[in-house]
């Protein structure tokens, strides 16, 4: 486990624009995301992290200048995923200015790219994105109970999440965005019992995500292992403070940064 764990605000980003839903419907405009970058930085945000939810190729050169915007203005580290497929596509984010990519769908498409991306540019530039849910009832069960999804949740892989978690840091990945479709949007609280999960079967750090709703939502999430915590609509509406998410965290007796 990291010394201090990280807050990260994530900001979607849809044609230019930080965008809101649930599972990516009912997006509400949320703000410029140059702008809102520039303020997580001064209220002390430790990274941040774009989602290109476009992820078209119109979309790319948008997010492109977005995260040149962005790099010129803060210097925090910035990480930027969706639709990222092929070594060709890190390079130009990093050349950018992007400190590091998130991958999904093309890892679970082809999981040698993860190691190609990895030897090319480090581990510490690469971040496998695992969006895992419960499996239903009436499906193949998968060994832990969880199972790596695409299209926000909402199409099953089969693919045993803790697994995947695993196999992505055999293949090189420097860290696991672990986030939980089933708590997404409900702001009830990370899903604890995954986190514990994926926490035993890697040694990279993970980061916490979906279902924070309160301050109080964050410490136990460090205490299930996470080594990072990252939230989204409660930052850009206001709900909390990376500061008070923070405190909280401190009152814990949790290192933050």
């Amino acid at each position: 486990m990291s010394l201090a764990v990280r807050v990260i605000p994530c900001l979607d980003v849809d044609d230019g624009r930080v965008v809101k839903g649930v599972n990516f419907q009912n997006l509400r405009d949320a703000g410029d995301p140059v702008e809102l970058a520039a303020r997580y930085d001064d209220q002390g945000a430790d990274e941040l992290t774009f989602l290109d939810v476009t992820a078209s190729s119109s979309g790319r050169s948008t997010m492109l200048e977005v995260v040149k915007r962005t790099a010129d203005q803060v210097f925090i580290p910035l990480t930027v995923g969706g639709g990222i497929r092929t070594v060709a596509d890190v390079d130009m984010l990093l050349r950018a200015g992007a400190d590091k990519v998130s991958v999904n769908t093309a890892a679970i498409a082809r999981p040698e790219v993860l190691a190609e991306m990895s030897r090319r540019f480090g581990s510490q530039c690469i971040v496998l994105s695992v969006d895992a849910r419960t499996v239903p009832d009436g499906e193949a069960a998968t060994p832990s109970g969880w199972e790596v999804t695409t299209h926000g949740g909402r199409r099953g892989t089969g693919i045993d999440a803790v697994e995947w978690a695993r196999r992505g840091q055999e293949l090189g990945v420097g860290e696991i965005l672990l986030n939980s479709m089933d708590a997404d949007g409900t702001k009830r609280g990370f899903d604890l019992a995954m986190l514990e999960a994926v926490r035993a079967a890697v040694g990279v750090p993970v980061i916490a995500s979906g279902g924070a709703g309160a301050v109080d939502d964050f410490p136990p999430a460090v205490q299930a292992g996470a080594d990072a915590v990252l939230a989204a609509s409660v930052f850009h509406f206001g709900e909390l403070t990376i500061a008070e998410v923070k405190d909280a965290m401190r009152a814990q007796g949790i290192v933050v940064r």
